[in-house]
This record gives structure tokens, C-alpha cells and sequence, in this order.
């Protein structure tokens, strides 16, 4: 029996689905082309790309804002945490990006000044971290607009960037971030290199900085007393894994990107994780540390003049 038109719409029943159904789906934000540049800047093998989710008090905003508990947990981040990585990154002489909501960054605008004056990058990363799958165009495109008006108020600079929150990528957001005229997204997932993003088959200009949970140290520290959320890992598994994604990206002559929050990884026990990635990335010799902004706009350059 065929399926009606109710079917074919129905999230619930996808086995119904027509071909041109699945595919659209697949084609809304799809990876286009590589963009892996065939050396780094200055002959570097290896890119690394440091960024820090400063979510801080929005995790439990988000929610409804009802624990105290959870939320002194993201003021840790922006009050403890903060200043132990920007003194690392300080020391290590590395620039990286920090994505932070817009709620999180009014609430602590001197970090914002602290981050932007150390010369890092400031990107999008929602208004009050909410999931953009559960709005509706006309509001995610509001508040990513918003959002991007109060980080550049704050950081003196208008983001290039976006970090959707949770990474939870709409059928819409692509379309607003062109609109938007961003430069890059950091939020799916098709590869380890920048890629160029697809809209419906179509090629959008903007380019993919991807992440992956692998080398997110949230899954592995996340801790809700009253949900499901508990650590399953310690610092030392953490470092062994990223320590081997970093190993094989030099081997590559590729980029390790890396996304840590200021909540975990700023702890006394855990920030010597973030120390010893740099350290490794160092030893190897050829590498350049630099903004998600930056090695963007050096793989869209590369590719330019292979064009030419």
C-alpha cells in the first residue's frame, strides 16, 4: 500500500519515506569538497585548532533555571576555570576560540574583554544555549542575529563564526548562517578536515570547521546528580585519546581540532589535560596553532590559488 501525504511527512515513520524525502534530508546541510590544504601555513604539517565552549550558566538557563546547584557548576567555569586556561594559553604563547552564548557572555562581560584583549577568537554559540531543532525559523533566525549583536558590542569585533549549541544543527541554520554572511560553521561532523558546506546540493561559500564528541571532553565529564549525566572516564583516558587523534593528525599532515568547556576542563585535576595536548602538538616541531577563523580563511586562500 502506498503511503499518504501524512506519511511521508512523518518523522515517525521515515520506512515510508519516498527516495526524494530521504535524500532532501540528507542534502539540507551536506559536505561538499575538502578543503585540506596541501601544507599549513609556514610549511606546517599540522594545524591545531584549540576552542572553548564557554556555556558557563546557560546549561541550566536552558533548562528553566530552577537548580542553584547546577548553575554555580557553570559559574565555576566562568570564575575558576577561565583564568587557569587563559594563563595556560598565556604561557604556551597559542591563540584560540571561545564560543560563547550570548546570555553567558552578558553575564560575564569582563570575560569577554579578557578573551577578546589576549587576542582569541569569539564566535556564536547560540543566545541561551537552546536546542535550534526545537524553533522555528523565524526565532532561531532572531536569536542567532541577537547573539551575534551582543558578542560584537561586547568583543569590539562581529563574529566570523558559529557554534551551534549542543551542536543541534536545524534544517534551518544553514540558510541563516549564509544570510548572516558568517565565514564558518563549527558544529557537524563529515570529516576531520574543513570541508565546504552543500545547501540542497547547492555550494553555500561557507566552510565546515568540524568537531566530533571524541575530542569533547563533555561526554566524558558531564555530571547531573538528578539525571542520567555521570563521568564514565577519567582525565588520564581523556588525554590517551586525544594524545592518539593528534598522533594520527600529524601523521596525516592534517588538522586536530579540539573542544573543551571551562566547567570541566578547568579543573585543578583536569587542566593538565589541555597542557599536555599543547605540549605534544609542540614537540612535533611543524605546527601552527591558530584561530578557527584563521585556518578558515587559509584553507578558503589555498584553494583559491589552486584555482588560479
Amino acid at each position: 500500500m502506498a503511503p499518504d501525504a501524512q506519511d511521508i511527512a512523518d518523522p515517525k515513520t521515515p520506512w515510508l519515506w519516498p527516495e526524494p524525502v530521504w535524500r532532501s534530508k540528507v542534502a539540507k546541510a551536506a559536505a561538499g569538497r575538502s578543503l585540506k590544504p596541501a601544507s599549513w601555513k609556514g610549511g606546517a604539517r599540522m594545524a591545531v585548532a584549540l576552542s572553548f565552549d564557554s556555556d558557563h550558566e546557560t546549561i541550566e538557563l536552558r533548562n528553566g533555571g530552577l537548580s542553584a546547584g547546577r548553575m554555580s557548576q557553570g559559574t565555576y567555569g566562568a570564575r575558576a576555570g577561565m583564568p587557569r586556561i587563559l594563563g595556560l594559553l598565556a604561557r604556551h604563547g597559542v591563540p584560540a576560540s571561545f564560543f560563547m552564548p550570548a546570555v553567558s557572555a552578558m553575564l560575564n562581560a569582563d570575560e569577554v574583554e579578557r578573551v577578546a584583549g589576549a587576542g582569541h577568537e569569539i564566535g556564536i554559540h547560540s543566545w541561551i544555549h537552546e536546542f535550534n531543532s526545537g524553533l522555528d525559523h523565524a526565532t532561531e533566525r532572531d536569536l542567532s542575529l541577537r547573539a551575534a549583536d551582543v558578542l560584537e558590542k561586547l568583543a569590539g569585533t562581529r563574529p566570523v563564526g558559529m557554534r551551534t549549541a549542543s551542536w543541534d544543527f536545524s534544517p534551518h541554520t544553514l540558510s541563516i548562517v549564509r544570510e548572516m554572511g558568517l565565514l564558518y560553521d563549527s558544529s557537524l561532523m563529515a570529516d576531520d578536515e574543513p570541508y565546504e558546506l552543500l545547501e540542497d546540493g547547492e555550494v553555500t561559500g561557507v566552510v565546515e570547521l568540524p568537531v566530533e564528541w571524541i575530542r569533547d571532553d563533555a561526554p566524558y565529564f558531564n555530571m547531573d546528580r538528578g539525571g542520567t549525566a555521570r563521568p564514565y572516564g577519567g582525565p588520564a583516558m581523556l588525554l590517551d585519546i586525544l594524545s592518539r587523534e593528534l598522533e594520527l593528525a600529524w601523521e596525516e599532515g592534517g588538522l586536530f581540532q579540539l573542544t573543551l568547556h571551562p566547567h570541566h576542563v578547568g579543573h585543578r585535576s583536569r587542566i593538565f589535560i589541555l597542557d599536555e595536548v599543547i605540549r605534544l602538538a609542540k614537540s612535533k616541531g611543524d605546527v601552527w596553532f591558530a584561530t578557527h577563523a584563521d585556518i578558515v580563511r587559509y584553507c578558503l586562500a589555498e584553494a583559491d590559488a589552486t584555482k588560479a
